[in-house]
């Protein structure tokens, strides 16, 4: 099995971090390739965030193309993946929409822990459209930005694990979940590193949830029970105008991934 692990920033920088945290949570026989994009390194914003969508969507045509198996957006904004979904019969994942749809296998209520208080919002909305804004007591942050994480991960551990511990007890919550996939790969980091408190915790890590739904999702399609429906929300543009969709394809098959070695 190939699953294609995009970190959508337009930097190399979290590439090997991911790869360190993720891989042993792999079952034998899974390849896992980190890939970056070209665009703005920081999708914290709006505007940049809407133009990485875009090569999101390059990548995901180029990842079919290449025969992986599954294909899981980096960032738990979750870009793009409504139309990653359109374009594609390979399943792809989000890191958000993964994790709080298996909240329940946790707990019951679970409160969402991201990096900056602008993803709030954006994270919130998320929730209510994955239809788990009933079970999530709250979202918020520990005032990180992305870019500055990746210079010190053991004071993003830190900050995460002690906001965590904090809903769990303000909001009654039973599970925390990581809103944020680098603060997930961070905390990870100092879980491998030694840190017992926080292997115990109840917290989810974003991007372990991603994989291994990737790998299940994989599976199905493999066996042929894997059936995206395209009567409707994921209907191809190719059903109603195949001409249109064939430019629309050739514009985003102009595209070169950075793949992490």
């Amino acid at each position: 099995m190939r699953i294609c692990f995009c970190n959508p920033f337009g930097t190399d920088q979290y590439d090997d971090l991911i790869a360190e945290t993720v891989s042993s949570s792999l079952r034998e026989g899974t390849q896992l390739d980190i890939v970056h994009l070209t665009g703005p390194k920081n999708i914290d914003y709006y505007t940049p965030k809407h133009l990485i969508e875009v090569e999101i969507l390059k990548s995901v045509v180029e990842a079919d193309r290449a025969g992986y198996d599954a294909y899981v957006i980096g960032c738990c904004y979750d870009p793009a993946l409504t139309q990653a979904r359109e374009l594609t019969d390979i399943p792809v994942v989000g890191p958000l929409e993964a994790t709080v749809l298996s909240a329940r296998y946790f707990g019951h209520r679970f409160s969402v822990v991201t990096d900056h208080r602008k993803a709030v919002p954006e994270i919130e909305d998320r929730v209510r459209i994955y239809g788990m804004e009933a079970n999530c007591r709250s979202v918020s942050a520990i005032d990180w930005y992305v870019d500055d994480m990746i210079k010190n991960p053991e004071a993003v551990a830190k900050d995460a694990y002690e906001r965590c511990l904090q809903v769990l007890d303000d909001d009654r919550s039973e599970v925390a979940i990581l809103g944020c996939t680098i603060i997930g790969a961070c905390l990870e980091h100092a879980i491998m590193g030694g840190d017992e408190a926080l292997r115990n915790a109840p917290i989810v890590n974003p991007n372990v949830m991603a994989v291994k739904t990737a790998e299940m999702l994989a599976d199905l399609r493999a066996v042929g029970q894997y059936r995206i429906s395209r009567r409707g929300y994921y209907q191809q543009h190719e059903q109603h105008d195949p001409v249109e969709a064939a430019a629309v394809r050739r514009v985003l098959s102009e595209t070169q991934l950075g793949k992490s070695e």
